[in-house]
C-alpha cells in the first residue's frame, strides 16, 4: 500500500514521528505537502480537512491516508502503522503498552513546545518571553528529569538485553524517543550536555536508532527537515538555563 502523509512542509513537528516510522519501516509513502503540483502542497494539506464528503475528518495535521481510510492524531497513526510496518509487538497487550509509551512521549513533547509558547500559539514568542523564561526553568529543573528518568527506568526493566523500550525488537516508541532526544539536544544543548550523562540508556538508544540503515539514510537525505525556529523544539539561548551543578 502507498500511504499519503499530510503535514506541514517546512517543519518536523508532530509529523516527524510518523515520518520516522514510515522511513524505518520501509513504507511506500508520499509526503503530500512537500510534493509539487496543484493538488499537492498546502492545497493538498487542506483537502481532507475541508472536503464535504469526509464523514470522519481529522481535526488537524498530521493525518495519514491509507487506501480509503484517513487516520488522524500522531499516536493513533502510529498505533495503526506499527503492526503493519513491523514496528509493534504482536500481542495486543504489548501493542497497548507501546501505545501507552507513545502517549506519554506526546505529553512530554507538548510540554517542550509550551516552554517557548506558555501563553498559547496565538502569541508570538517575543510577546511571552518573560513567561517562557520561567517555564523553561521549571521544565529543565523538574519536567525533563521526570520524563527522562521514567523512560530510563523503562529501558532498565525491559531493555537489559534488547536495548529497546518494549520487547526484543525496535518499536515506533523507540523511534519517537530518538526524536525527543534529538529535539532536546537542539533546543537545550547546554542542559543536555551537562545532564545527558544521567540517562545513559536513553542516549545509547538514540545512537542505536540513528545507526539503523534506513534511519541513517533518511537522516542524511533532504527528506529530513532540519530543526528550525518554527517547530516543536526551538532553540532560544536565553531559555537554555542549565545550572552548573551535576
Amino acid at each position: 500500500m502507498r500511504y499519503e502523509l499530510y503535514y506541514w512542509p517546512s517543519i518536523q513537528g508532530r509529523g516527524e514521528f510518523v515520518r520516522l516510522a514510515l522511513e524505518a519501516g520501509g513504507a511506500d509513502y508520499i509526503d503530500i505537502a512537500r510534493m509539487p503540483g496543484k493538488s499537492r502542497g498546502l492545497a493538498g494539506l487542506a483537502r481532507y480537512l475541508e472536503g464535504p464528503r469526509v464523514l470522519q475528518p481529522p481535526f488537524a495535521p498530521p493525518y495519514l491516508k491509507a487506501g480509503k481510510q484517513v487516520i488522524g492524531q500522531t499516536a493513533n497513526i502510529l498505533l495503526f502503522l506499527g503492526p503493519r510496518l513491523g514496528l509493534a509487538p504482536r500481542r495486543e497487550a504489548d501493542q497497548l503498552w507501546v501505545h501507552q509509551l507513545q502517549l506519554t512521549i506526546g505529553d512530554f513533547v507538548d510540554e517542550a513546545h509550551d516552554v517557548h509558547h506558555p501563553l498559547g500559539g496565538n502569541f508570538y514568542y517575543e510577546e511571552q518571553k518573560r513567561e517562557a523564561k520561567r517555564r523553561a526553568e521549571d521544565f529543565i529543573r523538574m519536567r525533563i528529569p521526570k520524563y527522562l528518568g521514567y523512560f530510563e527506568r523503562v529501558l532498565g526493566r525491559n531493555g537489559t538485553r534488547s536495548g529497546f523500550l518494549a520487547g526484543g525488537r525496535i518499536s515506533y516508541a523507540d523511534l519517537s524517543m530518538f526524536q525527543v532526544i534529538a529535539g532536546l539536544r537542539y533546543a537545550f544543548p547546554r542542559t543536555m550536555a551537562r545532564r545527558g550523562h544521567r540517562y545513559p540508556k536513553l542516549m545509547a538508544l538514540h545512537d542505536r536508532v540513528a545507526a539503523r540503515p534506513r534511519v541513517a539514510a533518511y537522516l542524511r537525505s533532504d527528506r529530513r527537515i532540519p530543526f528550525n525556529a518554527h517547530g516543536l523544539f526551538r532553540h532560544y539561548p536565553e531559555l537554555d538555563v542549565a545550572s552548573s551543578g551535576r
